[in-house]
């Protein structure tokens, strides 16, 4: 969306003389130059070198009745969000949000052009997608390395916030390291929080350094707070994006059961040495799952797998990946007052659904 402020201005006389309009001094991208200063300069050489690569993404739902067998019904947009593209035959990242469950995708590219787009591969537990177009004379992102960076330094925000394509906001890296919880209920780590000013529509588009290197998927804002803003950093990016490439999707290990995260009595910490002062309690156990299979018991106390120790969920799922499925692994748990160790054999997840 576009919108064109207007001035105008009128000749007014003095004393019987008519003013004379003096010409302007001529500009010239060296006078505009030296009229910039360095932080400027960095933000506007940044914005030049990806906003061809960002682009607007629009998401429809699926027509039903009527609307089934009449084209000529305008379809509504489900949601909107942001993109871009990062190889010159039209792989576009994006977050899973923006586009999970669509029945139709288009994308409008920096010059104009609309095109359907299909999903290559969609990760909620990350918020990650990849969606692909048909187009030719593509500009692909350069992508950064998210290790690199350090709190402090400045972090720009290309985007579509509520329509307005191609915005640019700047600021810094607030700091490294954060945790987000996705859609699902999954921890994300190494998330970036910045305080470039991210609004609904943001969702999807690149954070980026001052060498137009892509940092970070820009992703969440906290509502109500200023300038509180998380981007999934571009390493682990690149790592979903390449499996969703290859197979679609992500492979993670679950053994079937609920649990919420409780603090250990300090009598059984200390009788068993462990390592941990919390663990996950069994709520429920899914028929003919690996926990079944192993025979854990609702109530059971999960406290290490596979020799690492277990404090909480998070823990849990961190140790549940791809390697896991299939491969027999110790459970060890605290039932009532014993601590007992069983052999399970996780099996791969299958991705819940974003809400």
């Amino acid at each position: 969306m576009n919108r064109t402020l207007e001035w105008v201005s009128q000749n007014e006389s003095t004393n019987g003389l008519e003013a004379v309009e003096k010409p302007a001094p001529e500009s010239s991208p060296d006078a505009d130059h030296h009229l910039l200063d360095a932080y400027s300069r960095s933000v506007i050489a940044a914005a030049d070198a990806v906003s061809p690569s960002v682009v607007y993404i629009e998401v429809h739902q699926a027509q039903r009745g009527k609307a089934l067998i009449d084209p000529r019904r305008p379809r509504e947009p489900r949601g909107t969000g942001s993109g871009f593209i990062f190889t010159k035959d039209g792989l576009i990242m994006t977050n899973s949000h923006v586009v999970h469950g669509a029945a139709e995708i288009e994308v409008t590219i920096s010059d104009g052009g609309r095109f359907v787009a299909d999903i290559v591969g969609d990760d909620p537990e990350t918020d990650l997608a990849v969606i692909r177009i048909s187009a030719a004379n593509l500009t692909p992102a350069v992508l950064g390395d998210s290790r690199s960076i350090r709190p402090g330094q400045l972090a720009i925000a290309i985007g579509n916030p509520y329509g307005f394509q191609t915005t640019v906001t700047a600021g810094v890296v607030s700091a490294l390291g954060r945790s987000l919880r996705s859609r699902t209920g999954r921890l994300i780590d190494n998330v970036i929080q910045t305080d470039a000013a991210l609004n609904p529509g943001n969702s999807g588009g690149p954070l980026v350094n001052s060498r137009g290197e892509v940092i970070g998927v820009n992703s969440a804002m906290i509502m109500g707070a200023q300038g509180i803003c998380f981007a999934l950093a571009i390493d682990t990016a690149k790592f979903v994006a390449a499996r969703l490439i290859k197979d679609g999707r992500i492979r993670r290990g679950t053994i079937g059961v609920a649990g919420q995260n409780v603090p250990l009595h300090r009598r059984v910490v200390r009788f068993y040495n462990l390592e941990v002062d919390s663990g996950v309690l069994v709520v429920s156990i899914e028929p003919d799952s690996p926990a079944q299979k192993s025979g854990l018991l609702e109530g059971d106390l999960i406290v290490g797998y596979d020799r690492r120790p277990i404090s909480g969920i998070d823990d849990l799922h961190k140790a549940l990946t791809e390697n896991a499925v299939g491969a027999t692994a110790s459970l060890t748990i605290i039932r009532r007052t014993e601590k007992m160790t069983l052999p399970i054999v996780p099996e791969e997840s299958k991705t819940r659904p974003a809400e």
